[in-house]
């Protein structure tokens, strides 16, 4: 502190010496000391429940896969900013995004165990904004299609750098060698030290959960033996090198054959009870700590109308909260939600209903201290990127219903956050989050 000859304290000048002097000792300490001091932490489990601080987390957020990719430019890094500031003015708190790309352009990991410190340095750069706006991230690391590399790009790896001779996709999950270069992959984005944090990623409370794929099938083997053995070695593998964060699956939710026969018709049709994946089975698995599923009814019901999508969704989600309630005695997370603009006689009205439906579900369930843990919207964007656009695409500030929908979610999930603060959660949700 600094002051004056009789003693008066210059408060303003004082904190400017301090702050230029931590500046100019260290750059990397200094977005430390500003990174930290705006995190909060790690969220926990505990039975159905997410926790953050002794106090219930209920998630309320969206995907947006592109951040990495787009951070590597300095042309398209300003996206990144401008997408949490609409994230966080809406009240969302935890975004989904690929801590993934290999092989593809702007590629994380450029050939097996070998990895682009400039893509590196552009995902740091997502968490450490992430962490400015206090939003968590759901990141990642493998995808099961094509899309940014995924499983089939470290087959042909394997096959061309002659470490392995099944060309089948599926071999991602059985090959012993292709499975030891994932766990370097795991083992390298997860001990990361971010370069303008100085913090390790396994030690960075903006991170949510690590999610080992999106939408993993192994349909080589519908038994769901393989798979259900490769979720067990990987996510036992990132609890021995990361002991804070929570991990998931990433799964979309299709109920298998040989565990939970009742809940085959569930499913959407007979075809999704052979893709390898057993919801319960695999959620089950002690090393994870909550389950996901996805929802896509134009998908999957081809040609039904909304009322029949909308009865199907609500079906289908509320069966997964039960199953978190009753099997699992887990968080249940709705990583994935949305509905095509390509559907016949698509009105957008008809997704302001099918939203305000879900997240009526998952307030009820978190009301009722139930296993819905929250839902997260496929996709988000901001202006200026109509090229990467798919026609599930939200544009915060286009529709102003769908904004004032998901910050009124926004709103009275954390009424129930602090409702034991609060005489009651019931009290104006707008003077909440004024």
């Amino acid at each position: 502190m600094l002051f004056s000859s009789n003693g008066v304290l210059y408060p303003t000048l004082g904190l400017v010496f301090c702050v230029t002097f931590i500046y100019m000792s260290s750059k990397e300490n200094f977005f430390q000391i500003v990174v930290n001091s705006q995190m909060s932490s790690f969220v926990m489990r505990n039975g159905t429940q997410f926790m953050v601080d002794g106090k219930p987390f209920y998630v309320n957020g969206w995907n947006s896969y592109w951040l990495m990719d787009h951070a590597v430019e300095d042309s398209s890094r300003p996206r990144i900013k401008a997408m949490f500031q609409a994230g966080a003015k809406m009240g969302l708190t935890v975004c989904r995004a690929w801590a993934f790309n290999d092989g593809t352009h702007n590629a994380l990991q450029v050939s097996l165990s070998h990895f682009d410190e400039r893509v590196f340095k552009a995902l740091d750069y997502v968490i450490m904004e992430a962490g400015r706006y206090k939003i968590k991230l759901l990141l990642s690391l493998v995808n099961n299609l094509d899309a940014y590399g995924g499983k089939p790009q470290y087959v042909r790896w394997a096959i061309k750098d002659g470490i392995s001779f099944n060309s089948s996709e599926d071999s991602f999950f059985f090959d012993p060698v292709i499975r030891s270069y994932f766990k370097i992959y795991l083992k390298t984005v997860i001990t990361r030290k971010n370069h303008l944090t100085g913090i390790e990623y396994r030690d960075d409370p903006t991170i949510f959960a690590w999610e080992l794929m999106n939408e993993p099938r192994c349909i080589s083997d519908p038994t769901g033996d393989t798979l259900q053995k490769w979720i067990e070695e990987m996510a036992g593998y990132i609890k021995t090198v990361d002991k804070n964060h929570l991990v998931t699956v990433g799964l979309e939710g299709f109920y298998g054959p040989r565990n939970t026969p009742e809940k085959l018709s569930i499913n959407p049709s007979k075809w999704y009870d052979s893709t390898g994946t057993d919801f319960i089975r695999n959620s089950k698995t002690p090393a994870i700590d909550f389950a996901s599923v996805h929802i896509y009814a134009d998908q999957w019901l081809i040609g039904a109308e909304l009322e029949e999508k909308m009865k199907y969704i609500n079906k289908w989600i509320i069966s997964h909260i039960e199953d978190g309630n009753k099997e699992l005695k887990k968080p249940v997370l709705l990583t994935e939600f949305g509905l095509s603009d390509k559907n016949k006689n698509f009105d957008h009205s008809h997704r302001d209903k099918l939203y305000k439906s879900i997240f009526d579900i998952m307030y009820k369930s978190a009301r009722e201290n139930g296993a819905g843990a929250g839902a997260l919207i496929w996709q988000l964007m901001v202006q200026g990127m109509e090229k990467y656009t798919d026609d599930y695409v939200i544009v915060p500030g286009d529709r102003p219903f769908i904004d004032k929908l998901v910050k009124k979610q926004s709103c009275r999930l954390l009424a129930l956050q602090d409702a034991k603060q609060m005489r009651t959660h019931k009290q104006n949700v707008d003077q909440i989050c004024s």
